[in-house]
C-alpha cells in the first residue's frame, strides 16, 4: 500500500508519478536551455509560481551566472544562493520592465487562475517580461485529471467531484479537507491545445506523451 501511496502522492513527493514526469520535463528544459544561452554570461530566470524544491535536481541554478527569482502570492522559502523569492501576481507583473528576464519559466501554474481572462493576462505578462519562455500545463483532455489523479474528473459536475474528494479516498487514496477541495474546484481551469496556442501564438508547443496520449502541454520559444 505504501508503494501505491507514493505513486499517487503530489509531485513534491520524490517517488510519485508526478515527480517522475516533472524530472523528464526538467531534462527537456535543460536541453533547450543550454542550446539557447551562454553559461559564461549572466542569465536571469523568473519562475512564476515556482519553488526552491523544483530546482534541486537541476544543474541550472549551479551555473555561476544564473540567478533565479521565484514569484508567488506568498514568500517562498529558498535555500540555494542563486535562488531568491518575492511576492507578486502572475497576472500583473508591474514591478518588472519589458524583457527584464532572459527566461520566464512556469510549471503547472497557469491552470490555477480561475478564469481564461486571468490566464490570458498571465500569458501576456510572461511574453512581455521574458525574452524566452517555457510554460507548462496539464492537458485538459488527458483521461486522468492531474490534480486529483482521478479518471475523467474534469468532466464531472463540481458538486459530485466535491463529494468524491471529501467523502471517499478515490483521489490519491486520501480524503480531502473540505476547504482544500473547494479551493481546487474554484481555481482550476484546465487548458487544451487550441487555447494554449491562442495564449502563446508565436510558441512551439511540446506535447508530453503517455501511452500515445498528450498528458501535458508546454508553450515555449526556445528554438
Amino acid at each position: 500500500m505504501s508503494i501505491i501511496n507514493d505513486l499517487f502522492a503530489s509531485s513534491d513527493h520524490p517517488k510519485s508519478l508526478g515527480s517522475k514526469f516533472r524530472a523528464i520535463r526538467l531534462r527537456k528544459l535543460e536541453s533547450l536551455f543550454f542550446r539557447n544561452f551562454n553559461p559564461e554570461k549572466p542569465i536571469s530566470i523568473l519562475d512564476v509560481g515556482g519553488t526552491d524544491y523544483f530546482w534541486k535536481k537541476s544543474q541550472i541554478p549551479n551555473i555561476p551566472g544564473v540567478r533565479i527569482t521565484l514569484l508567488n502570492l506568498h514568500l517562498e522559502k529558498t535555500t540555494h544562493p542563486h535562488i531568491s523569492s518575492m511576492i507578486g501576481d502572475a497576472t500583473e507583473m508591474n514591478s518588472f520592465e519589458d524583457k527584464k528576464f532572459d527566461l520566464v519559466f512556469s510549471n503547472s501554474v497557469i491552470e490555477h487562475l480561475y478564469t481564461f481572462e486571468n490566464q490570458r493576462k498571465m500569458a501576456a505578462e510572461v511574453q512581455r517580461v521574458g525574452r524566452k519562455y517555457f510554460v507548462q500545463t496539464p492537458n485538459k483532455y488527458f483521461p486522468v485529471e492531474a490534480h486529483y489523479a482521478l479518471p475523467f474528473a474534469q468532466y464531472l459536475p463540481k458538486k459530485l467531484l466535491f463529494f468524491l474528494l471529501t467523502n471517499t479516498k478515490l483521489s490519491r487514496l486520501t480524503r480531502w479537507e473540505s476547504r482544500a477541495a473547494q479551493q481546487y474546484l474554484d481555481e482550476i481551469r484546465l487548458l487544451n491545445e487550441k487555447e494554449m496556442k491562442s495564449l502563446f501564438p508565436k510558441s512551439k508547443l511540446l506535447k508530453e506523451k503517455v501511452l500515445g496520449m498528450t498528458k501535458s502541454l508546454t508553450a515555449h520559444n526556445l528554438r
